[in-house]
């Protein structure tokens, strides 16, 4: 779990800062939340082209990264996307969506 962990602290750091203000404009526009499955997702249907760039991107990051921490640590990718949205959700600030149940949107308090 410790491996994890430190993992984890890299992926942020590592996809973070490539789209940390592109993102955060984004989530505090309420366009865009985590999901229960580790990846980023459309709170809004009436996006721009790039914000829907952005999502790709960064879902493809976070996947390949996914990937390689499960190999790692002998685990699921999906057990580790699991732990991603544990870990997104303690991060993400009040008033940015996530996903309470699949397609369901709300605001963290």
């Amino acid at each position: 779990m410790k491996t994890i962990s430190w993992s984890f602290l890299l992926l942020i750091l590592t996809i973070g800062n490539a789209f940390a203000a592109t993102l955060e404009e984004a989530k505090t526009a309420g366009q865009i939340g985590e999901k229960q499955d580790g990846y980023i997702g459309l709170v809004q249907n009436n996006v721009p082209a790039d914000v829907v760039a952005l999502i790709n991107d960064v879902n493809a990051q976070r996947k390949q990264r996914y990937e390689q921490i499960a190999r790692e640590n002998g685990i699921s990718v999906e057990d580790v996307a699991k732990l991603a949205f544990t870990r997104a959700f303690e991060n993400t600030r009040s008033g940015h969506f996530v996903e309470a149940s699949p397609g369901q949107w709300v605001r963290k308090p």
